[in-house]
């Protein structure tokens, strides 16, 4: 691997320096200073990096094996990888196969080797290849910017990871829909599974899965069938991660909590007073504001209704796309998934810059539909790759399952000791307080819900790309394309092996948005730091220096219904 070479290259490129951009002098303000002592984090990074020699080619393995100084626009060094098909049962000849891209963890450190992470987005429908590209994976492309880049906040840092494109008819995934709930969902997967551990030879190893969205009920659902095989061979499940996840019933995670949601951002939601009346009026008339006077409590008073949503007339239902209409009309590139977004839109390689999908001319197809692309990770070339699948991928378009809080979770939850649930503040797409509120419905652990609030600090280390002083973007150009935030960014609580966090200034793709906060989500859910309170270091980058414990103060962020 060429790395040291790939970053020189890399690093002599011309860039804009921190002197060079706009100054604070337009408004008679000065500059802020920068440090004199520049620590080059990515080229460091670059440069540094031992990469190991490949760990998993051997002869099962080698058609799936993808270069990693040919992936079309990435021009740097990915390590070792592989993609490919795998059925989802023991029929080698099954043409229902899923899709999958997996990177071995990139460093040696000194934790064990034998782990593995799933990662699944939503929809559903929708690609892990998101994912990849654009939250989690080695290399990401982020909309509005120029190419892709080395990712430091790679969770391939720290376990190997995979991210599969599921169920069949999502991504470059082939076969026949025949998946009526997600109980079908999790059968399909673990058939697909087993060949993976088996084709890599990777039986024993422990299991983690994370995921957003509609993840929410992929991820349990896919966890609790792991611990039903009672198999640790192939599913040694560990633990969950899922990110403002589908938990419960949709009125409660939309229209009952949008009004707080909007009050809490009014001036991103800048509503006249005449529309602002009519949503307060509806938030009281239809009950919302007593629904969450009375369930948004620690601990709750008792089971939310079994039959709420028809208690709630059509108006009522109909207030979050309401308020969603009406958001676009005073900024028409409102963004659902994060609400701080204004215009311009900006271009995107996978063509959703947000809740518009958006291909300027000229710019081609999106990434994963290009012909050069499928050939550089052995996709069918024949088939036309979507972001969120055109077609339905359970049978009518239905999923029949209950919602992941009743059983599967708690299941989850009981048997592993280790779940985490995160919600960033600028999603509206699915709400913080609709997240809580499906918590405050759900038994686990002899319990109905958290007993205490969210109200612990939850903290991200300081680091080598938490502030623009520590950066000489001349020679690290890269550096200013990954900065992430540190200190107390949200508001966490743990009760019963069960952890929620929230977290500031991040939309619906947390690790898009704040990659740093969920690199330590990452951390804490491998047993690799004690909490999301702690002020341990990044394992990464464990010489900066931390603050003490009991200087963090409260959490921060959006309230809790306390």
């Amino acid at each position: 691997m060429r790395w040291a070479s790939i970053a020189a290259g890399l690093l002599s490129a011309t860039s804009l320096t921190l002197t060079e951009a706009r100054s604070f002098r337009h408004v008679g303000k000065k500059d802020p200073k920068t440090s004199s002592n520049h620590y080059n984090y990515v080229a460091h990074y670059l440069a540094t990096r031992q990469v190991p020699a490949p760990k998993f080619a051997n002869d099962n393995t080698t058609k799936f094996s993808v270069n990693g100084t040919g992936i079309p626009d990435v021009d740097f060094d990915v390590g070792e990888s592989y993609s490919g098909y795998l059925p989802i049962s023991d029929n080698p000849n099954d043409e229902n196969e899923l899709f999958f891209w997996f990177f071995p963890k990139s460093e040696n450190t000194n934790t064990t080797e034998k782990e593995i992470l799933l990662w699944l987005n939503g929809g559903p429908g929708c690609s892990s290849f998101e994912g990849l590209i654009q939250e989690n994976g080695p290399f990401i492309w982020q909309y509005g910017t120029y190419k892709p880049v080395p990712n430091p906040w790679a969770w391939t840092r720290l376990i190997n990871v995979v991210w599969v494109e599921q169920p069949i008819g999502t991504g470059f995934s082939r076969g026949t829909v025949t998946a009526t709930s997600e109980e079908d969902v999790a059968a399909q997967f673990l058939g697909f599974w087993k060949n993976f551990i088996e084709t890599f030879t990777m039986q024993g190893y422990k299991v983690y899965i994370a995921g957003e969205s509609y993840a929410g009920l992929y991820v349990p659902y896919i966890a609790s069938a792991m611990l039903d095989a009672n198999d640790t061979t192939y599913y040694d499940l560990n633990g969950i991660l899922i990110y403002d996840p589908v938990l419960g019933n949709d009125v409660v995670q939309s229209s009952t909590t949008v009004v707080p949601f909007v009050d809490y951002h009014k001036d991103l939601m800048t509503f006249n007073d005449t529309y602002s009346a009519y949503i307060h009026g509806l938030h009281d008339s239809c009950g919302f504001a007593a629904y969450n006077d009375q369930y948004l409590t620690y601990p709750p008073p008792g089971p939310q209704p079994s039959n709420y949503t028809d208690s709630v007339s059509d108006e009522c239902q109909d207030l979050w796309n309401s308020v969603l209409d009406e958001a676009f009309s005073v900024n028409p590139c409102f963004d659902v998934y994060q609400v701080a977004t204004t215009c311009p839109l900006l271009w995107d390689v996978l063509g959703f810059p947000g809740s518009l999908f958006y291909i300027p001319e000229g710019s081609g197809p999106v990434y994963f539909d290009r012909a050069d692309v499928k050939r550089a990770i052995h996709a069918d070339e024949s088939t036309a790759w979507a972001a969120c699948a055109n077609g339905d991928v359970f049978v009518n378009g239905t999923d029949t399952s209950d919602p992941s809080t009743w059983r599967v979770l708690p299941h989850v939850i009981d048997a592993t000791q280790n779940v985490i649930i995160g919600h960033g503040s600028l999603d509206m797409i699915l709400l913080p307080n609709g997240t809580l509120l499906s918590i405050q419905n759900m038994t686990w652990g002899g319990a109905l819900g958290f007993q205490s609030p969210p109200t612990e600090p939850f903290f991200v280390p300081f680091h080598h790309l938490s502030t623009a002083a520590e950066i000489n973007a001349e020679s690290d150009p890269l550096a200013l394309s990954t900065m992430a935030a540190a200190g107390v960014l949200g508001s966490t609580h743990t009760e019963r092996g069960l952890t929620y966090v929230g977290v500031n200034l991040a939309g619906h793709m947390i690790p898009q948005y704040a990659p740093s906060a969920a690199f330590r989500h990452l951390e804490v859910l491998l047993g690799r730091v004690d909490g999301l309170s702690s002020t341990q270091p990044f394992t990464i980058d464990s010489s900066y220096p931390q603050p003490a414990a009991d200087t963090l103060g409260n959490a921060t962020g959006p309230a809790t219904g306390e």
